[in-house]
C-alpha cells in the first residue's frame, strides 16, 4: 500500500522567526492613512511579493526586516541581531535598502530630499537579490498611494513628511532607476503603471 510522501517545508523555521521578530520591532508603528493598519501589514505584503516573483528565503526574510534599521537606535544592535539570528547575506539587503543608517541624520523633513536622491541614485549599484527586496517594498507602497488617492483624495498628501511635488518627483525617479536596473521585470512595470495611475510621469 502507497503512503503519501512527507510533506516539504517551503520555508524553515527561520522565516517564522523573523516574522515575530518583525512584527515585535514595529508592534506599535501603524500604516500613513485614513485607518490604523498595523505596519506589519507593510512587510507581509512585501515579502509576499518577492516569494510570488521568484524570491529565496533569504530575500523573504530581508523583506519582513526591509524597515529594521530605520526607525531603531542607530547603536548597531539591531544589524548585530539580524546577523546573528539570520545571516550576512539577509543584512546585506536590509542594509541596501535602507535610505540612511547615519546616527547624525535626524531622518526629518529637513533631509529627506537629500536621502532620497541617494536611494534613488543607490539603486543602479544595488545587487540584484537586494534589488528585488527594494523594488518590492517600493510598489506596494506606491499601490497603497493610489488606492488612498482613488479612495481620500488629496489629503492623502498631508501624511507624508514631503511634499506632493517632492512626493511625485520620488516615485517618478524610483520608478526610472528600476526599469534601469531591472529592465523587463514584471514588477518594474508594474511600478511604473502605479505611478502613471498616481497621476505622475513616469516617461
Amino acid at each position: 500500500m502507497e503512503t503519501d510522501s512527507p510533506t516539504r517545508r517551503l520555508l524553515s523555521p527561520a522565516f517564522t522567526a523573523a516574522l515575530e521578530y518583525a512584527a515585535e520591532l514595529h508592534a506599535d508603528q501603524q500604516r500613513k492613512g485614513s485607518a490604523p493598519i498595523p505596519y506589519v501589514g507593510h512587510l507581509l505584503g512585501v515579502a509576499s511579493l518577492v516569494l510570488e516573483h521568484g524570491g529565496t528565503e533569504t530575500q523573504a526574510i530581508a523583506a519582513l526586516l526591509h524597515d529594521a534599521l530605520e526607525d531603531r537606535p542607530h547603536d548597531g544592535r539591531t544589524e548585530r541581531e539580524i546577523a546573528e539570528r539570520f545571516g550576512p547575506d539577509v543584512l546585506r539587503i536590509v542594509q541596501a535598502c535602507t535610505d540612511s543608517v547615519d546616527p547624525d541624520d535626524p531622518r526629518d523633513a529637513s533631509t529627506w530630499h537629500a536621502r532620497k536622491q541617494q536611494y534613488v541614485a543607490h539603486i543602479a549599484h544595488m545587487d540584484a537579490d537586494a534589488a528585488l527586496v527594494s523594488l518590492a517594498d517600493k510598489l506596494h507602497n506606491a499601490r497603497k498611494i493610489a488606492l488612498d488617492l482613488r479612495t481620500d483624495g488629496e489629503r492623502v498628501w498631508g501624511w507624508f513628511k514631503a511634499s506632493k511635488q517632492d512626493t511625485r518627483w520620488y516615485y517618478d525617479a524610483l520608478a526610472k532607476a528600476f526599469r534601469a536596473r531591472l529592465p523587463g521585470h514584471v514588477l518594474a512595470e508594474e511600478l511604473e503603471r502605479t505611478v502613471r495611475e498616481m497621476g505622475f510621469n513616469s516617461q
